[in-house]
């Protein structure tokens, strides 16, 4: 038997965090004196202890290592390759995020050595007033947390994308977002994923048309806000204001394209004439 400093001392792991582990039945101690609460833990729990750090190296959260853990009815290397590879994924993402953040920074950081102020790029983005047609769409509704967006594009889209494969509908556009909350709020966004088709089935509504303030981004989504704040002047400015939700349209299958720089998106913005 170890006691918790050997133990802490051995996995590189401080007795205070041990103490927490075991509050919440990551791994307890396999003994506890009676008389005087000293923890002791047994030799083959170093092992178990080394693979939470291990899991704990590549990102996983806590929860995320119980629940491999307690998979005791199903331990199977498949399951944990399976983790593993989606925990790739999501540090790949990041990591994409991350040097397109780099390649930014220092496009500003050459800009502003040669004296181009740092946000000079809004002034770069155009817009121009349409008239869309109506469209009929298939459509779900979703109260959306702001860091979910990713995840939510791929569940609703493909549940979509599933239900017009099985009903055999006629796609007629590329996959939209329409944002029906009047603010940002960290703890969900009532969105609606849509798809736009020919027929009428269950889930279908339409879009009408009007005129729109429309802008195309092309590179990263991330860059969507510049593009809302520059739609967002051009109607201060040119004396319109809102008069639906916004939404976007997403040109480019994001599968498909081989780099963020490759992404399509269009911004509308319906408007009509601000009164006085």
């Amino acid at each position: 038997m170890l006691s918790i400093g050997e133990f802490s001392k051995i996995c590189e792991v401080s007795t205070k965090t041990l103490r927490y582990y075991a509050e919440i039945g990551l791994i307890l101690p396999d003994e506890i004196n009676p008389e005087n609460g000293y923890r002791y833990y047994s030799i083959s729990q170093l092992k178990k202890m080394l693979f939470i750090n291990r899991l704990k190296s590549y990102h996983f959260s806590l929860e995320e290592i119980k629940a491999i853990l307690e998979r005791e009815e199903d331990p199977s290397e498949e399951l944990l390759c399976a983790d593993l590879c989606r925990k790739r994924r999501e540090m790949l993402e990041k990591l994409n995020a991350i040097e397109h953040t780099l390649k930014l920074m220092s496009l500003d950081i050459s800009n502003l050595e040669k004296g181009v102020p740092l946000m000079s790029y809004l002034d770069s983005i155009e817009v121009e007033l349409v008239e869309t047609p109506s469209i009929r769409i298939l459509s779900m509704r979703q109260m959306i947390r702001g860091d979910d967006y990713a995840l939510g594009y791929g569940t609703y889209f493909g549940s979509l994308y599933e239900q017009i494969a099985t009903e055999k509908l006629t796609l007629l556009g590329t996959p939209m977002t329409i944002y029906h909350s009047s603010e940002y709020k960290p703890d969900g966004n009532d969105t609606e994923f849509a798809i736009p088709i020919e027929e009428t089935v269950e889930g279908t509504r339409d879009l009408s048309g009007g005129l729109c303030a429309k802008s195309v981004l092309k590179g990263s989504y991330s860059e969507l806000t510049s593009v809302y704040a520059a739609l967002m002047e051009w109607v201060e400015r040119e004396g319109y204001e809102l008069e639906n939700s916004p939404y976007e349209v997403y040109i480019t299958d994001p599968k498909r394209a081989t780099g963020s720089e490759d992404f399509v998106t269009e911004v509308y913005f319906p408007v009509k004439r601000r009164r006085g």
